[in-house]
């Protein structure tokens, strides 16, 4: 992780202000399987579409480990039954949903670990050209023998990450590695 690893990326510099950053802080990840930590939640509301109605969706920002880098993936959940397959597949991946049982969905869980296949989505710029990014293919289940990218500075990156303590209320255990 570089130096600049806990800026607010929106803090506001003043016109004189000093600026060191010279990395734009994208990386595409190849396409395979990984490990993750899932570094933000925010909760929101999906206004619907001509295929979707408006429902809650919970967005999951997930910092996924390279072998020698990082990236950042953005999933989306939409909160419908349609979806409820993908939903059952990612707290199973986190370990805090059990084959076969149902699950009430909290979502304190920023710091937790799973793991998933990676693969590259192409798409077609609005100004022309193409472009690609990272997407989510899958989500393992916790107890899924996965061989996935090996980490090697993921200690670097772990000594400035800090895990929220865990609430007293949790009834989950989250899958080993």
């Amino acid at each position: 992780m570089s130096q600049y690893g806990n800026v607010n990326e929106y803090e506001e510099i003043g016109y004189e202000g000093t600026i060191e950053n010279e990395d734009g802080g994208f990386t595409l990840l190849p396409e395979g399987d990984y490990e993750f930590t899932v570094s933000k939640i925010t909760r929101g509301r999906y206004e619907g579409s001509d295929k979707m109605p408006a429902c809650n969706s919970v967005t999951v920002e997930l910092t996924v480990w390279g072998a020698q880098d990082k990236a950042v993936i953005t999933e989306r959940f939409f909160l419908v039954r349609k979806f409820e397959w993908k939903l059952s597949q990612f707290f199973l991946s986190i370990g805090v949903k059990k084959h076969g049982e149902p699950l009430n969905m909290r979502w304190n869980i920023e710091g937790m670990k799973g793991k998933c296949k990676v693969y590259i989505d192409k798409y077609q710029k609005q100004g022309g050209g193409e472009g690609q990014s990272n997407k989510i293919k899958k989500f393992y289940a916790y107890d899924e023998n996965v061989q996935t990218v090996s980490a090697q500075p993921r200690q670097q990156y772990q000594q400035t990450y800090q895990q929220p303590p865990q609430t007293s209320g949790g009834a989950w255990t989250a899958g080993n590695f």
